[in-house]
């Protein structure tokens, strides 16, 4: 792929799991990538002469996302942005891993849960939408299935946050196509991660494939949401469940 040719994504969260999976799946199809996460990338990836940029930034703080805003643009010197990727996000649990839910969990908690979970994707979206633009890209923002129904172990903050980044998702959808952007979503179930304990093994009798998902399926479903095949799909939410969404 020639210089003119290549293609550009920023992507969030890109340290580990989901992210880190997208990011060696963009890279293998020769995209740049500028991403940002709150810890530094491991350093088998700093070897990857795709992964251009990586900016440590703490996504609930709005300096410091405007930080990584003004360094990203200025690594794009004025050229387009072909995808946003919102990946990051928090679901926290008390110092006994309880799960936080409507009574027991703090406001102030929730406030930050929703500072990155759905302000930060806004912000985002708001401050690369100009090299979107120029770029006719797209935002895949991700979502869960926890957005969608009762969730054992995710708590009430993060699973009400990530309903309303669907929400976002469709709101965004119909303004960004005004500048040529599609906008979609992409909601996980249970995907083997880092941060899957073993008790999500009671969570695979209700999936109906029977086995959890992998961080790869989901990266390769971001990432054909973002090439030629999907130019006319927007406001569309992907469910990588292997059927838990349905029962």
């Amino acid at each position: 792929m020639s210089s003119d040719e290549r293609k550009t994504v920023v992507l969030t969260g890109a340290s580990r799991g989901i992210g880190h999976a997208a990011v060696k799946r963009f890279s293998e199809a020769g995209w740049r990538i500028l991403s940002c996460s709150r810890e530094d990338v491991p350093p088998e990836c700093k070897r990857d002469a795709n992964w251009s940029r990586h900016i440590p930034t703490d996504l609930a703080d709005a300096g410091s996302i405007a930080a990584f805003i003004d360094e990203a643009n200025a690594a794009l010197v004025g050229g387009p942005l072909h995808a946003l990727v919102n990946n990051a996000a928090l679901s926290p649990k008390t110092p006994y891993a309880e799960r936080l839910g409507c009574l027991n969990g703090d406001l102030d908690a929730w406030r930050g849960v929703f500072d990155l979970n759905l302000f930060a994707p806004l912000a985002l979206a708001r401050g690369f939408a100009a090299a979107l633009h120029r770029g006719k890209g797209c935002i895949v923002n991700i979502t869960s299935i926890a957005g969608h129904e009762h969730h054992p172990f995710a708590g009430s903050a993060y699973s009400v946050s990530k309903a309303a980044l669907s929400a976002l998702t469709r709101e965004m959808a119909v303004e960004f196509a005004e500048l040529g952007v599609r906008v979609n979503a992409v909601a996980p179930g249970e995907i083997q991660t880092e941060m899957i304990g073993p008790d999500y093994d009671a969570l695979i009798p209700r999936i109906p494939m029977g086995r959890m998902g992998t961080a790869d399926e989901v990266a390769a479903t971001v990432f054909q949401l973002c090439g030629p095949d999907f130019g006319y799909v927007t406001g569309t939410e992907v469910f990588v469940t292997g059927g838990q969404h349905l029962v």
